[in-house]
């Protein structure tokens, strides 16, 4: 089992993050990943870690695609890559339509199909097989609008990637969304993963390539007390399942209605959306935190490992800013 450690969104501590990635690295760690919404972007944090590691994998988890025309996105992971000496690993996600059309401007449009081009345009000028040209729903490459100059022509990075096949990961939560990741992509990040819902989460009858990396994200939290541990997690479940998205448009709500807690989902929702944050973080199941988390002593947290190493996954890319938890986690899984 491959672990990674996963910061989430830059913030301060600085010198306490960069003490948790060394001692990652140090125990085994496979893969530091850095998140962006509409706060830090998740690259640079990365590009600052690269000069202070020699050996641990660096990603985004995830970059949005919104942000970002495909080509500067693979430059960006071809600079990156380059930088830290091939542990360059690139995450993307089309986040939910109140980020991109609130944050980016742009319509949210069909992520599915949106998703498959923007790929596919990041591969090509990785290759660097031929000048990059693509004309399709989302993205025409070069431009051939009439409200263009027309002085548009195929380029070619002028970058030669260190890696032409970086691996390529996506964030996805819907059924078809995970089709199209085990499609075309290196990897998965699924979110609020349980594995004791395996068979349920992934799409009927998909067998993972022996190469591809499945790996959850999940939170990992240390303590005597599981019930304050618990209470940890708590409000980022209640953010996500009750404000990350529209009433009738949240992805996350919706994971947790398929897993049973439709009842509950839909009162976190209720409160969260009438400014009751308290009382939203206070009506997330204790279940449900530990289907999708690891909370409490390290003799707990042993125990409930044991269906995380049952199913198929390949890595485990863990939430945690506890240096005890990194510890455990090491001398549990690697």
């Amino acid at each position: 089992m491959k672990l990674g450690l996963n910061l989430g969104y830059w913030g301060s501590g600085r010198d306490d993050c960069l003490d948790l990635v060394q001692l990652a690295e140090d125990v085994g760690f496979d893969c530091v990943w850095s998140g962006e919404a509409y706060g830090s972007d998740g690259v640079t944090p990365l590009a600052w870690l690269a000069g202070h590691t020699s050996r641990i994998g660096l990603g985004t988890a995830v970059l949005g695609m919104a942000g970002r025309s495909p080509a500067l996105t693979a430059q960006t992971a071809a600079t990156m890559d380059h930088l830290s000496n091939g542990r360059f690993r690139l995450g993307l996600g089309m986040s939910g339509p109140q980020v991109v059309e609130g944050w980016h401007g742009i319509p949210y449009g069909k992520p599915l199909k949106r998703t498959r081009e923007y790929v596919d345009v990041v591969r090509q000028v990785l290759r660097r097989e031929a000048p990059l040209e693509h004309h399709g729903t989302y993205y025409d490459v070069p431009y051939t609008g009439s409200d263009g100059t027309g002085l548009g022509k195929p380029l070619k990075m002028i970058l030669h990637p260190h890696r032409e096949n970086l691996p390529i990961y996506l964030a996805a939560i819907g059924p078809r969304n995970i089709e199209l990741a085990c499609d075309i992509a290196d990897g998965w990040f699924p979110v609020f993963f349980s594995p004791r819902r395996y068979d349920a989460i992934l799409p009927s009858g998909f067998t993972p390539r022996p190469d591809f990396d499945l790996c959850p994200i999940l939170d990992v939290v240390v303590g005597d007390n599981a019930a304050e541990c618990r209470a940890q997690v708590k409000p980022s479940i209640a953010l996500y399942v009750g404000g990350m998205g529209a009433r009738g448009k949240n992805f996350y709500n919706d994971v947790a209605c398929r897993y049973g807690y439709a009842d509950a989902a839909e009162k976190i929702q209720d409160l969260y959306l009438a400014g009751r944050k308290e009382e939203a973080i206070a009506a997330v199941p204790d279940d449900l935190v530990d289907e999708i988390a690891l909370c409490g002593p390290p003799e707990r947290i042993k125990e409930l490992i044991e269906p995380w190493t049952s199913a198929p996954i390949t890595s485990m890319s863990l939430m945690t800013r506890q240096p005890e938890a990194v510890r455990l986690m090491a001398d549990l899984l690697t």
